[in-house]
């Protein structure tokens, strides 16, 4: 198979375990994180309010 086709190296999502080729790493902390959509990304580092158990995203606690 000629190299141009060669599969790109897939990184599995921490969260939900999927293969994609898209995946994106994020370092919070001094440690590195890797996603394949921002929904997993939210779901594992957003801080959750104390009053309504939401994710918050967007702006500061």
């Amino acid at each position: 198979m000629p190299s141009r086709f060669k599969e790109a190296s897939m990184a599995q999502c921490e969260v939900c375990g999927n293969d994609y080729y898209l995946s994106f790493q994020v370092i919070a902390a001094g440690a590195t994180h890797t996603f394949d959509s921002f929904e997993c990304a939210i779901h594992r580092l957003a801080p959750v309010c104390q009053h309504c158990k939401c994710r918050i995203i967007g702006h500061g606690i």
